[in-house]
């Protein structure tokens, strides 16, 4: 699964530390969704688009391998 989030957030410029509080997260599993080494539950999928005001699918996107 691909993402955009790391340019979802310099949009809003927004650090990882930052979105992490606004979801409950740690900034480490932000650094590992961005990453693609761990994929979002839809629950922090769902948050983190509301968080940009965005529907999910301009935030994740399959890729060719799922």
């Amino acid at each position: 699964m691909k993402n955009r989030i790391r340019v979802a957030r310099a949009e809003v410029r927004m650090t990882q530390q930052q979105l992490a509080e606004a979801i409950g997260v740690s900034r480490q599993t932000i650094n590992a969704i961005e990453s693609g080494k761990f994929v979002p539950s839809t629950v922090l999928a769902l948050k983190m688009a509301h968080i940009f005001e965005k529907p999910v699918e301009e935030i994740f996107m399959l890729d060719d391998e799922d």
